[in-house]
């Protein structure tokens, strides 16, 4: 049995506003607490998905992620769209040598880099799971 995932903590200069962008690219709710603006917790409405911690930092980002999210489309909508939302946003377009490829690399205010993909969660199970 393995261990079990408790949170994504993600580095952040500003934790508030990171996690109020990601909270409407992923349309979660940001759990703040008063007394503490160093640490900004954002859940998803089901409880379906590991909770990401946005922790303040002093410095910038530098480097290229070594970890990423990848995002999809929700069912129903598309890549093109999506990307205009997110582009919408905020999200700038980032090339990280990722040459023609189906998805797009994007970064977030603070340069995290997160791709976007093709395809739709229920496009990706049709083709896991046939009819």
């Amino acid at each position: 049995m393995g261990a079990v995932v408790s949170e994504l903590c993600v580095d952040a200069r500003d934790p508030r506003a990171q996690a109020r962008w990601w909270a409407e690219v992923l349309g979660w709710r940001v759990v703040l607490d008063p007394d503490d603006d160093e640490v900004v917790e954002l859940v998803p409405p089901d409880g379906a998905a590991t909770p990401w911690l946005f922790a303040r930092v002093p410095e910038a980002k530098q480097v290229k992620n070594r970890l990423h999210v990848d995002l999809r489309p929700r069912d129903g909508e598309d890549q093109a769209g999506e990307l205009a939302r997110l582009l919408a946003l905020g999200a700038t377009r980032v090339d990280v040598g990722q040459a023609e490829v189906a998805w797009h690399v994007l970064a977030d205010p603070e340069g995290n880099e997160f791709c976007l993909l093709h395809r739709t969660p229920a496009e990706v199970a049709a083709d896991e799971h046939p009819a």
